[in-house]
């Protein structure tokens, strides 16, 4: 567990800021926009102008906008990532700036525009003044929703002239949402550390950083902050970190003091909160000679620019040799005896240290990703290590690419004691990258023993998740005595972390052999990462105890929210939003990760609202993994809850089970929620009608123009029109054959769009055979499903 405590008072406002450094270049281009617009932190943001487009790029792009509710659920600000500007091909942007270094950043949001451009898809290439900074890029969706890479580039010599030029892949577009171009101090990145000395990590000389070198910023970490760094007048992001699960328990503090910069560190070098903030282990006498250790993933086969940022603050430690420690990069020694009071002069005085260090790939992989290995190794009988910030930049190799693998990269990890993970890898039984979000992760592994197989083989799946044991999730959850739910495979129990966060942890009936609906939601849950889809914060896999924690939503489930006593004066605008979100999370599911993730369970019961009401699809106990290249999805078992059960799924002769089978689960979700469909109709209802299953009297409703469906009489004409959209909508997605129904990225259109883009489908009803009907009512009445048919059915 961390604590934070703060020495004597903390008062971090802007008159205690210390002089900053006023850049002579600060270009903001909102792309895609014809206006002046104002982000967040008040800062300006112009329109393209004509003069910035070179001379080929007449006629190749054009701009778009992105969707207000996406914009709003992932919580995205709307400068610069509500327009966009789109290119069919080669594009380049011409910026007259004074000559020196220039940090340039690049901001993405990937989403699916107005123009019907859908940016996840899209792959490009960007270059600079003869530099690579991307090849054949794809902005995958990150936790946040967006994206910024930031670069720090020369402009050097004779020419003042930075042109940035944007290369659609073949078969692609490219885009790009804003553009940031900011000067620094002369050489502020490449000239050394407060020494003026680049360690050159693994040989016994310095390292050069000449002209003719692009830096990528990698990572950017205020070790032991919390708060929202304000920058030094470079508009730098700072990542906060704690550290992380596996980490020792520790302290952050943080200090009141005044840092007194000097020559060698200037005010701008780094903000006071670096250098009054850091992580401690809570009695060094525990820790003698054990290391602290960070692993940073990064692309294999580049040089990297490690700076490490040092100020003394504890008020024990007023002379040399009372904190001393090793600085090991990569397992090689880059400084031994580091004593930062001797270095810098004294206390509250900072320092920062610049290593580069070479990280080689093992093999011939292209795209290979390492760790980063940095350790801080304290002398016997010294004071334990202190660090408070970390910057990490990669180098263009030889041919000037900076393009690495396309993966966003995540937070780093931190381990305590002697840096050793306490689990297992094992082999992969599905992998679905949800756009490199599984490096988002800790490895946990284990090993599954698959048995009662005619072959006897051995089957094992890989996960990246903390793994708890059964004793932990007792305590986590007070011996499991807050229920939250129950359903078919098991009973989901309120709990909270060490860290005071609140958990759902959701306990499988004890199994036993293949647990194939465990591996099912841990490798589906896993491989995921999207505001709409519920967040999966680690398992136990411990004989045949078996559980899921997954990120608490006090909301609670969709059914609840829609069966509550004010239901009837429900907003109309909340259930499309929440609509409207449940579809995006599918067409995630379906579109946004390498492989396809088909549901087959969607209904209210197992969407998770959070304290916005922002839907979180969950419960992937019957998800099935398969190609998105696959139209078709081999079953040999039934899956999903009577009432929401695409026809197919029950009979062949309605086609093929698919993807689209989450879209009529989905319909019938909708018309739920707007009460078009009568739930105690479906659970009251006579086995020999169709009523338990498709909402026949529909039809009837539509032609009322006074419908108000379970809104009553005092919604508004806009708010009608909303309604029967969602209506039109849920009864395309309930189409009987799989083929007349839209896939889920048409169904976020149709939800985003307006009534008037809608045409009244065809009655789903009127085509459903007695068989299906005979079919469904054989089975028992509610709750969840797994029925074996004949394999001559599939």
């Amino acid at each position: 567990m961390i604590s934070v405590l703060f020495v004597f008072s903390v008062l971090f406002g802007e008159d205690r800021e210390t002089a900053t450094y006023k850049p002579t270049d600060v270009i903001l281009i909102n792309c895609g926009t014809a206006f002046n617009t104002i982000d967040s932190r008040g800062r300006t943001w112009t329109p393209e102008q004509p003069k910035v487009f070179a001379w080929n790029s007449v006629n190749v792009s054009f701009p778009s906008k992105a969707s207000e509710s996406e914009l709003l659920w992932k919580d995205v600000p709307a400068v610069p990532y509500k327009t966009v500007r789109i290119f069919r091909s080669k594009f380049t942007y011409s910026f007259t700036v004074s000559s020196g270094w220039k940090f340039l950043r690049l901001y993405f949001f990937p989403s699916r525009y107005r123009s019907d451009f859908d940016a996840v898809k899209s792959f490009f290439t960007v270059t600079v003044n003869g530099f690579t900074l991307l090849k054949n890029f794809s902005v995958n969706s990150s936790d946040s929703g967006r994206l910024i890479k930031e670069f720090i580039v020369p402009v050097l010599g004779g020419s003042k002239t930075l042109n940035l030029t944007f290369r659609p892949s073949p078969n692609s577009l490219a885009f790009i949402n804003g553009l940031e171009i900011v000067s620094m101090p002369d050489r502020f990145y490449t000239k050394g550390g407060f020494d003026d000395n680049i360690t050159d990590v693994g040989s016994n000389g310095d390292f050069k950083i000449d002209d003719t070198t692009v830096l990528e910023t990698v990572y950017r970490v205020d070790v032991g902050g919390g708060m929202n760094v304000k920058d030094t007048g470079m508009f730098r992001q700072w990542l906060p970190n704690y550290g992380s699960p596996l980490g020792d328990s520790g302290n952050v503090y943080i200090m009141d003091f005044t840092i007194n910069y000097t020559e060698k560190t200037p005010a701008y070098v780094a903000p006071r909160e670096v250098y009054t903030t850091l992580y401690v282990r809570p009695d060094a006498k525990d820790h003698m000679n054990l290391n602290w250790t960070w692993l940073f993933p990064v692309d294999a086969g580049f040089n990297y620019l490690v700076r490490l940022h040092f100020c003394e603050t504890m008020v024990k430690i007023t002379k040399p040799g009372q904190r001393m420690f090793s600085i090991i990069i990569g397992n090689q020694i880059a400084k031994a005896e580091t004593d930062v009071i001797l270095l810098s002069g004294g206390p509250l005085i900072p320092m920062y240290l610049d290593f580069r260090t070479l990280l080689a790939s093992n093999t011939s992989k292209t795209g290979e990703r390492v760790n980063l290995r940095l350790d801080l190794c304290p002398n016997q009988y010294s004071y334990d290590a202190i660090l408070n910030g970390i910057e990490i930049f990669k180098l263009n190799d030889s041919r000037g690419n900076l393009a690495g693998q396309n993966l966003v990269p995540i937070n780093p990890i931190m381990l305590g004691g002697d840096g050793k993970l306490d689990v297992f890898l094992i082999i992969i039984l599905a992998v679905c990258s949800a756009i490199g979000l599984v490096t988002f992760f800790i490895v946990a592994i284990l090993l599954v023993k698959r048995k009662k197989r005619k072959d006897n083989r051995a089957g094992t799946f890989k996960v990246l998740l903390k793994q708890y044991t059964y004793a932990e999730l007792k305590k986590i959850t007070k011996s499991f005595s807050h229920t939250l739910g129950k359903g078919g495979f098991g009973t989901v129990y309120r709990g909270k972390l060490s860290n005071g966060v609140k958990v759902a942890v959701k306990v499988m009936q004890d199994l036993k052999g293949t647990g194939e609906d465990f591996i099912n939601e841990v490798t589906s849950m896993s491989q995921t990462s999207h505001v709409n889809i519920v967040s999966l914060l680690g398992f136990c896999y411990e004989g045949s105890k078996r559980a899921i924690v997954y990120e608490f939503l006090k909301n609670g489930s969709l059914d609840q929210f829609i069966s509550r006593e004010n239901s009837s004066t429900q907003d109309v605008k909340t259930l499309n939003k929440i609509a409207l979100g449940i579809a995006q999370g599918l067409e995630y599911l379906h579109y946004g990760c390498k492989t396809r993730i088909v549901h087959f369970d969607i209904k209210p019961q197992n969407i998770l609202l959070d304290d916005n009401l922002c839907p979180k699809v969950s419960d992937f106990g019957l998800a099935k993994l398969c190609e998105k290249r696959e139209s078709i999805v081999s079953l040999i078992d039934t899956r999903g809850t009577i009432g929401y059960i695409a026809p197919e799924v029950f009979s062949r002769t309605y086609g093929g089970v698919s993807h689209k089978s989450d879209v009529y689960s989905y319909g019938m979700l909708v018309l739920e929620m707007v009460g078009a469909k009568n739930k105690e109709i479906v659970e009251t209802a006579a086995s020999n009608t169709s009523l338990a299953y498709f909402p026949e009297w529909i039809y009837k409703e539509l032609e009322n123009a006074e419908q108000t469906w379970r809104f009553g009489d005092e919604i508004t004409r806009e708010e009608k029109e909303t309604a029967k959209k969602m209506v039109l909508v849920g009864l395309w997605c309930i189409q009987p054959c799989p083929l007349d129904r839209p896939p889920m990225n048409k169904v976020v259109v149709m939800m985003d769009g307006s009534l008037d883009a809608l045409e009244i489908p065809p009655n789903p009803s009127m085509h459903i055979s007695r068989g299906f009907i005979a079919e469904c009512s054989s089975l028992s009445d509610g709750g969840e499903i797994i029925r074996a048919v004949d394999s001559a059915n599939t």
